[in-house]
């Protein structure tokens, strides 16, 4: 039997293990048996699952061993043959939710670690791939734009919100800004202060950085590029003259089209047990508890006064608390406990 289709263990003497050799076949099923303190947790779990989960955290990088716990080296000589493992251990069963075959296998850790490390997020809302660029590699895309075409560099520091945001012209022009874009239009600073502009409208202000043509070899324009993102919160906008289009770029996980922002991946958003990746509805659990009316209340001829409410009469010795409780929540809300329930409106009801 070859290394390929068995596993070879030689000298184990972990626990009650007095140099134990074993050859154990792979693709069968295989049960370990004998006396109560012979060994059999020591040879599968402390030996074999050990060394397998040891081996296999050792070939992950250094961040991400940080979330998996790194076992100790068994006491053994040799093991051959030995794939990363997994092990369920004899215990009772849990009817906990938040612990399932992936939690306890561990499983869950590693596909974690997967999909933070070499996920590619995409915009939830069109399905396009969202990406985070530095100003360098950003630098070279519109560097590529500017041999095609003259552009506009724009940091876009209002988006479409309400306001004249007098302060942001005034910041602008104090800072050597000359030129912005208001709602699409290109115009002076000066002349942009000096508008009307009704504070419930709402409107996109976008400072104007620098502009470059062809001809333009400016070694500023990654500086330039670096003090948009900083100006708009990680968020740049290319005006091409040729065609006048708009080309945006972002430092940050955003979906320029859809203006989606996702979190930076790590192995908690992946999570149902963890608060930064479990469904806001449910809170992981996959059920939500909801009230059905239809059962709570099945006789709607009844009146409230007369237990219409159909769980709390069958609450021994609180019924005539409930009582009391109904009528002060109806005295307060100005509704009667003796009108049948299929009488009382809508609101008085969902009180």
């Amino acid at each position: 039997m070859t290394n390929n289709n068995a596993i070879i263990i030689k000298g184990a003497r972990v626990h009650n293990l007095r140099n134990v050799d074993a050859r154990i076949p792979k693709e069968k099923f295989t049960v370990i048996t004998g006396l109560s303190g012979s060994g059999k947790s020591s040879l599968a779990f402390d030996t074999i699952y050990a060394e397998g989960q040891r081996r296999y955290v050792e070939s992950l990088s250094s961040y991400a061993r940080q979330f998996l716990e790194l076992q100790d080296k068994p006491d053994v000589d040799e093991i051959h043959g030995l794939s990363p493992t997994i092990a369920i251990e004899q215990r009772t069963t849990s009817s906990n939710p938040r612990s399932t075959v992936g939690t306890i296998t561990e499983i869950y850790d590693y596909l974690r670690v997967l999909f933070a490390r070499a996920g590619r997020p995409h915009c939830p809302s069109c399905g396009q791939a969202v990406t985070h660029e530095g100003a360098h590699e950003i630098a070279k895309k519109i560097r590529a734009i500017i041999e095609d075409s003259s552009v506009a560099l724009l940091a876009p520091m209002v988006r479409d919100e309400k306001g004249v945001h007098k302060h942001l012209l005034e910041w602008a022009g104090k800072s050597g800004y000359t030129e912005v874009r208001l709602n699409g239009i290109f115009a002076s600073v000066e002349e942009v202060r000096g508008m009307r502009r009704d504070k419930e409208q709402r409107s996109t202000i976008e400072v104007v950085i620098g502009r470059y043509n062809q001809e333009d070899e400016s070694a500023a324009l990654e500086s330039q590029i670096a003090k948009a993102f900083e100006l708009a919160d990680g968020f740049l906008t290319l005006y091409r003259e040729d065609t006048g289009d708009d080309v945006t770029f972002s430092q940050r996980l955003t979906c320029a089209k859809c203006n989606v922002h996702l979190p930076e991946l790590e192995p908690r958003i992946f999570s149902f047990n963890s608060p930064h990746g479990a469904c806001p509805a449910c809170t992981g659990l996959g059920t939500k508890l909801e009230v059905q009316p239809d059962l709570v209340i099945p006789n709607t001829r009844l009146t409230l006064a007369q237990g219409a409410i159909k769980p709390w009469t069958r609450i021994a010795g609180n019924q005539q608390w409930y009582s009391k409780l109904l009528a002060a929540v109806a005295k307060t809300h100005g509704f009667s406990t003796d009108i049948p329930v299929d009488k009382l409106d809508k609101k008085s009801l969902d009180i």
